[in-house]
């Protein structure tokens, strides 16, 4: 018996030690899984701990490097509780070459976890002497009306074995690449989109498995892409220039250790092919009766090519692709096939996404299939194209009568629920149409259900206004003749997209452009990349992009990278508004305001929410101000503190002088006028109470309805849950009816809408000029839903979730909200659900982080957690009570709190 005991004794703590095991994961360079070309000298490392012991945390790590067999870097035990973006601090790195990475960690309680699985990264190349390849165009006179895509090859021989071999691709327009016939990587609408003429990315791909002994083949298409194509208005094309070029690199090391070059040269050959016009707004043509069948495969006959040009054009430009690249995702067959009243042949995919829709076709030479491309169908059911405006947004296909054909474009893309079919050869059947989804390829990290189906609808439709809109840049739409990247849009929806997916290098990459636009005296345009001219910018709300994203960043990620990069810009975005300004008010300038802010068709009685726009920009004058001293604090930057504080309190005076009466009504009394002296601190504490009031009853006013636009809705939900109307914030975003988050929902939204009636209730639509049906800044509600219903936040003594706040508000009629968010740590979460007269509450704090938890209770005898009374738990501590919540400190781990009402 007693042996048996033994062994089970045995046994037990075997199992348990596994539970508990210290485990070391998810490895990342530059926030990247085992990323291909960057082109860092001093890349950055993080990594996961797990273990399911509560109130653990990393006391030490080790990071060690190597190449090939070879070491290269070993930092040594450093006693750091540090495990996200550890900068490389060693020798010297190499371009182009291939690194390996393991780090093992120590914990509170004396634990050293194993080595963890190797991850690896690969640079690019770090000096412009690297490159050897020339820049080259076509060698003939091209097209200059319909511009078909020009196409380059090469051929080569290899008469040894390939170690690894390495290409790096860019292009004056857009590219797509095959080795021997297979496609180079699975990235689309490359090099992306960037500042041209100061920032051109080029990628970088492993094309080792592509390669054979003997002859090989590359192939090039280059179409227009934003670099030569038609963008923003009145026929503007050739913004960047007017070539079609191309730069190509490959490196291959054999394994006798012999390294090979081959580049773009003289030697090359270049012709058109059978895409014979491409454009971003308009469409593609391809006719595959011009297909130059096998023309990426070697022993091709190039008769009939012309030769190529080498150019002389700038490689100083030259950067690796930071962000993720746009890739094919989720894809959506017919969900219906039907004729319109009009007798149109329509085929409906469910779903308003962006992308392209891949055609099989089987018919006669010459036979031409037309796909039209809307997100909407009219009040009488007929397909609805008048608000895309001039842009074409149609795919051609030609067919060459050989059997069945596959379509599918290239070098556009296209924002649509609905297609409109013409000339197709034979009945249209669900199978031959398939749409696919396009966008940067981050990584989801956030989900958010509840118990009301409509709010959940909301949540997928604002995933799907994000998922749209990031394609390489932030775009305001994806269908119409603009898709630009619009500041304003971005600057009030960031904070929601990190929790959606992870926006850490996507906005760091645009960032960088917006730093390469802003024009010397410190103005941000209107757009990034700017395509509209110096002179459009230094509105307020939008240029205010340049301090709002990257203290976002810092929030959501603790990248203080970001900040270090972007802070001469941030400082230059103020320093722009404060020259602008008379006596510290800054009361000049053309500004957007509070862009599509609520106005009643027939406005007899004063009822359009108009906010005076020196009051907003007043107001976002001060709120950059205190990014930039926030920031300042956490760069050490301690003269630019005292000075811009000193700043800040004359603007906030200027504020209170001009526009607030001395018993505290702002002269514009709307909604977004109380919310953005409310949110940004505008007002003296005296004064502060008595304005939420204010808000509070205009809304009351309004039927219980918003009234704000871009630049008020975001802060909206906000304000008034910190003066204790969460109520009222449940209350507008449980609204149903017009203007409102869910009356889109109502009328069968799958995307956000760029206005709130873009379907007005009689079923007709908005003015056409403008009217967006994907277009994702009223999405910036998600933000709260996370924040404030789910109560998921992070502290600024923390960011990134170091030190995270939950802090869930029950109300709204819901009977359970439920939020997780994958930060750098691990996974974050809290839901709640309401149930029997109890609140259950469960939350999980990712290892190596603590968390501040505030449980709704009367007290802490109120409340249990994993079944006994949290006065006893040694895994908590109670700190105190705080507006009806029991505030609790806790470490790593999951905990099930139950609370007796």
């Amino acid at each position: 018996m007693k042996k048996i005991f033994s062994l089970l004794l045995f046994m037990h703590l075997l199992i348990t030690g596994v539970q508990s095991q210290l485990t070391v994961q998810h490895l990342l360079t530059e926030n990247l899984v085992n990323p291909i070309g960057i082109d860092m000298t001093a890349p950055r490392f993080s990594w996961q701990l797990s273990t399911d012991k509560r109130n653990t945390y990393q006391t030490a790590y080790e990071i060690k490097i190597t190449s090939g067999k070879t070491g290269v870097w070993k930092s040594g035990k450093v006693n750091s509780d540090q495990s996200v973006q550890v900068a490389y601090s060693g020798n010297p790195l190499q371009s182009g070459k291939k690194y390996n990475w393991q780090v093992r960690v120590w914990d509170n309680t004396g634990a050293i976890s194993a080595w963890s699985e190797p991850a690896f990264f690969q640079l690019a190349l770090l000096n412009v002497s690297d490159w050897k390849a020339k820049w080259i165009s076509p060698g003939f006179a091209e097209d200059s009306v319909s511009r078909p895509a020009v196409i380059f090859r090469k051929e080569f021989i290899i008469t040894k074995k390939i170690a690894t071999a390495t290409a790096y691709i860019t292009a004056h327009g857009m590219y797509e690449a095959q080795i021997n016939g297979k496609r180079a990587g699975d990235a689309y609408l490359t090099p992306g989109w960037t500042s041209y003429n100061k920032r051109l990315q080029y990628q970088v791909y492993d094309i080792t498995g592509l390669l054979s002994a003997g002859k090989n083949a590359i192939g090039v298409s280059v179409g227009n892409g934003w670099y030569r194509g038609y963008l923003a208005w009145g026929d503007k094309k050739n913004i960047y220039g007017n070539d079609a070029s191309l730069l190509l690199q490959v490196a291959i090391v054999y394994t006798d250790g012999s390294n090979e070059t081959i580049v773009s040269d003289e030697s090359w050959k270049s012709s058109t092919g059978s895409i014979r016009f491409a454009e971003i707004y308009h469409g593609e043509t391809i006719d595959d009766r011009g297909e130059k069948t096998g023309w990426t495969l070697p022993s091709y006959s190039e008769t009939g090519w012309s030769g190529v040009k080498a150019n002389d054009y700038s490689k100083d430009i030259l950067v690796a692709a930071y962000n993720e690249p746009v890739r094919k995702h989720e894809i959506f067959h017919p969900i219906s096939v039907f004729t319109t009243p009009r007798g149109e042949q329509v085929i409906d995919f469910g779903q308003n996404l962006v992308g392209w829709v891949i055609v099989k076709a089987k018919g006669n030479a010459g036979d031409i299939i037309t796909i039209h491309h809307a997100e909407v169908l009219d009040k009488s059911g007929n397909f609805y194209t008048d608000n895309i405006r001039r842009a074409k947004a149609t795919a051609t296909y030609i067919l060459n009568g050989k059997g069945e054909e596959i379509f599918e474009p290239h070098f556009t893309f296209f924002g649509f629920r609905y297609i409109r079919v013409e000339g197709y050869p034979g009945e249209l059947k669900p199978e031959n149409f398939t749409a696919v989804a396009l966008y940067s390829d981050m990584r989801p990290s956030g989900e958010f259900t509840t118990s009301n189906p409509l709010i959940n609808q909301l949540q997928h439709n604002i995933q799907w206004g994000q998922r749209g809109n990031f394609l390489d840049v932030p775009t305001d739409c994806p269908q119409r003749d603009e898709r630009l990247g619009w500041t304003g849009d971005a600057q009030v929806f960031s904070r929601t997209a990190s929790f959606n997916r992870n926006v850490n290098n996507f906005f760091a990459k645009w960032l960088k452009d917006i730093a390469a636009d802003q024009q010397p005296d410190g103005r941000v345009p209107h757009v990034i990349p700017n395509v509209l001219g110096p002179e459009a910018g230094g509105a307020t709300g939008w240029a205010d992009v340049a301090t709002i994203i990257p203290w976002n960043m810092w929030l959501a990620y603790g990248d203080k990278k970001i900040l270090e990069d972007q802070y001469s810009s941030m400082k230059a975005w103020v320093e722009f508004m404060h020259s602008k300004s008379t006596n510290d008010l800054w009361n000049t300038g053309s500004h957007f305001g509070d862009w599509l802010f609520y106005r009643p068709d027939d406005d007899n009685d004063g009822r359009a929410a108009v906010t005076d726009k020196y009051f907003i920009a007043q107001c976002f004058y001060a709120h950059s101000t205190q990014i930039l001293i926030d920031a300042a604090k956490v760069l050490g930057k301690t003269n630019d503190v005292i000075h811009y504080t000193e700043l800040l309190k004359r603007i906030k005076d200027a504020f209170l002088k001009e526009y607030i009466t001395p018993n505290g009504r702002p002269v514009s009394g709307t909604q977004t006028a109380y919310v953005l002296a409310l949110n940004f601190d505008m007002l003296p504490e005296s004064l502060r109470q008595q304005a939420a009031v204010r808000l509070v009853d205009n809304i009351k006013a309004y039927g219980n309805h918003l009234t704000t636009g871009f630049l008020g809705t975001p802060y909206l939900c906000h304000v008034l849950t910190r003066f204790g109307y969460a109520d009222m914030a449940y209350t507008l975003l449980l609204q149903e009816t017009f203007p409102s988050w869910l009356y889109p929902v109502k009328r069968g939204a799958t995307t956000i809408w760029e206005r709130w009636n873009g379907i007005k209730p009689d079923s007709t639509f908005a003015p056409a000029s403008m009217n967006s049906f994907n277009h994702y800044a009223y999405g910036a509600i998600g933000d709260w839903m996370y924040r404030e219903m789910a109560g998921l936040d992070t502290y600024e003594d923390g960011a990134g979730y170091k030190h995270s706040q939950v802090k869930p508000h029950i109300g709204g009629g819901f009977t359970n909200v439920s939020a997780s968010l994958q930060t750098y740590y691990g996974k974050l979460s809290c839901s709640w659900k309401v149930e029997d007269g109890k609140l259950l509450m469960d939350t999980e704090i990712p290892v190596n982080t603590t968390a501040t938890v505030f449980v709704p209770a009367k007290n802490a005898d109120a409340i249990t957690e994993s079944g006994n009374p949290i006065a006893s738990s040694k895994d908590l501590q109670v700190t105190g009570m705080e507006d009806g919540y029991v505030v609790l400190k806790l470490g790593s781990g999951m905990y099930h709190f139950i609370v007796a009402q």
